[in-house]
């Protein structure tokens, strides 16, 4: 499959996952019927679970409905300064740079976990020479200036084969995430590699051929486990140290140093719609039960409890 027509099966493949909001939408206004519209966008990690809990709202609400895009959390930051948006999915912490944008426009918002992922690093599942990592090889594969090109150069036992790099774009948080946890500095890596804002992209990249690597969050592995082989990560120089991400390591953080919350930053404006209201107790009620169902990974009770009263104070 040619690189082009990778690319118009994943974008096909994200739009069954995340509904695309109609051009020029804004919050408050009018969905097709004279629904109340809700309008998310941000994060391709958070994004499939606000957009799956979205279906669960609707179907419960006749009269709302939830419009999700996916930009990638920092253009999703940008948006949502501006009040473009409700909501705003994200993989990583709001940046002072944005706080400030926001400060500026007069958004004010509250912060809320909504659940646990680990970056997941892949390779191709014919790989057959390579089941763990430690960070310090990662960042020797991935720092700028990495002189790395083929797996023989990482461990003189593996094949002189070239590794192909795929990965996210500048645009993504989990690319700020693994930078800073791998590289010591978020932003920096090496260019050479294929990004995009398309994490289906990446599957279909690594999924394609037997040398590549890859990492996204680990719900894109879960649906395309049978294409990829998940490598065990190491915080330290010995293997026997390397732990794989599953829901267990996760949501405990053993997953070290990729396991990481993921959160929506809500507009408190449109936190006074009843609606918007509404949606948002329902996404850390009943709506938590869609978290696995996309691959992420609940919070514990007690992150939970914290999310729910974070909430109650911004609705007083």
């Amino acid at each position: 499959m040619s690189f082009k027509n990778a690319l118009a099966l994943s974008l096909l493949l994200l739009v069954g996952c995340v509904e695309k909001a109609e051009e020029g939408t804004t919050p408050g206004g009018s969905a097709a019927g004279g629904s109340a519209q809700i309008v998310a966008d941000g994060s391709s990690t958070v994004g499939p679970i606000t957009s799956l809990i979205g279906e669960e709202f609707e179907n419960a609400n006749s009269d709302v409905k939830v419009l999700v895009t996916v930009t990638g959390t920092g253009t999703g930051f940008g948006k949502f300064a501006a009040g473009e948006t409700d909501i705003n999915d994200a993989s990583r912490p709001i940046k002072d740079t944005e706080k400030a944008k926001c400060e500026e426009n007069d958004v004010e918002y509250v912060e809320l976990m909504v659940a646990m992922d680990g970056i997941s690093v892949v390779v191709n599942k014919d790989n057959d020479f390579v089941d763990a990592l430690t960070t310090a090889q990662l960042k020797k594969i991935w720092e700028p200036g990495s002189t790395v090109k083929t797996w023989k150069d990482v461990n003189p036992e593996w094949p002189a084969e070239e590794i192909q790099l795929f990965g996210p774009g500048r645009e993504s948080g989990t690319f700020d995430y693994f930078t800073k946890k791998i590289n010591g500095e978020e932003g920096a890596t090496r260019d050479d590699y294929s990004p995009s804002g398309d994490d289906n992209l990446l599957v279909t990249g690594v999924a394609g051929n037997k040398f590549a690597m890859g990492y996204f969050g680990y719900g894109y592995y879960e649906k395309s486990k049978d294409k990829l082989k998940l490598l065990k990560i190491s915080p330290t120089e010995d293997l026997a140290d390397a732990v794989a991400p599953d829901p267990t390591a996760i949501q405990t953080g053993t997953y070290k140093p990729l396991a990481r919350p993921v959160f929506i930053y809500v507009n408190k404006d449109s936190l006074k719609r009843p609606e918007v209201a509404k949606f948002i107790e329902f996404y850390l009620g009943e709506g938590q039960n869609c978290v696995p169902v996309v691959g992420c990974v609940k919070m514990s009770d007690d992150d939970l409890a914290n999310s729910k009263a974070t909430l109650a104070d911004a609705m007083k």
